[in-house]
């Protein structure tokens, strides 16, 4: 009887002891099976970003931040559903999880809708491209070259070189003016004259003056013609075309050299007089 009692005990002992057994195999099956999806996952999610990220950089007329745009959003997404395989194996509901992560997103999108607007203002500037990095623009009245584009903002370096931050709200939601998107620009200028003076001669020195430089194009065909008879000149209304990135030191230079050669020709420049009477004693 003694002898029958302790069988039944040892076998007792032995069921508890496979269960144990089979439960921390199932334990190191799932944990071995996350392991090795999280390593594939991590592994394929890398080599996904730097395909999409190189395709950017392989060729010249793409668009590099797209590129890494698109790669670190792929990469996201992978990693995504990576943690949801690994959560399986250990048999966590998925539906239940992405209706947790459903909601705690609503909640944070709500609390961070400033932040929100920036990123989605973010990604419609990566994708439309209405500026580059390297381009002359001008945002919300700020002005400069475009150094770093991001999902939340857009960094700047005016002509002082001075960093100015503007967040991409402000640059989606507002007027942009690239400088730098034409190959050529067409620069302005307005010179007025005396009335006395020759206007065929004038007209004829402050064209021939612009055009000697080498920075102006013969086409599309320069335009000179008087376009105002102001109280005290008679004003020139110039346009000339060039390439892009002379535009500004080109329409500073002639400026001082226009007004060099109308003065060899003794054209004058006039300026606004007044005549003060003196009061008789």
């Amino acid at each position: 009887m003694q002898d029958l009692f302790n069988t039944e005990i040892w076998n007792d002992r032995t069921l508890a002891d496979l269960l144990t057994l089979e439960f921390l195999a199932s334990i190191a099956g799932s944990i071995l099976g996350a392991t090795l999806i999280l390593i594939i996952g991590v592994m394929v999610a890398r080599i996904v970003r730097n395909r999409v990220v190189g395709i950017g950089l392989r060729y010249q007329r793409l668009d590099d931040t797209l590129f890494s745009f698109l790669g670190d959003t792929a990469r996201y997404a992978i990693l995504a559903f990576t943690g949801l395989f690994v959560l399986n194996t250990f048999g966590v509901e998925t539906t239940s999880v992405i209706a947790v992560i459903g909601a705690a997103g609503l909640a944070i999108g709500l609390a961070l809708q400033g932040t929100l607007s920036n990123v989605a203002a973010g990604v419609m500037i990566i994708l439309f491209r209405p500026i580059r990095l390297g381009d002359f623009v001008s945002i919300s009245g700020q002005s400069g070259t475009v150094k770093t584009i991001t999902l939340n903002f857009i960094e700047l370096a005016t002509v002082a070189n001075v960093q100015v931050i503007v967040p991409n709200g402000q640059v989606w939601g507002n007027m942009i003016v690239n400088y730098s998107t034409n190959a050529t620009r067409r620069v302005e200028w307005i010179f007025g004259v005396s009335y006395d003076a020759d206007l065929t001669l004038a007209e004829r020195t402050i064209l021939d003056t612009i055009m000697a430089d080498q920075r102006a194009h013969s086409e599309p065909a320069p335009f000179i013609q008087v376009n105002n008879l102001g109280d005290f000149s008679v004003d020139f209304l110039v346009r000339v075309w060039c390439a892009n990135g002379d535009a500004f030191a080109f329409e500073a230079d002639m400026k001082r050299q226009v007004k060099d050669a109308l003065d060899r020709q003794g054209i004058e420049i006039p300026f606004p007089t007044r005549t003060l009477l003196r009061a008789a004693e």
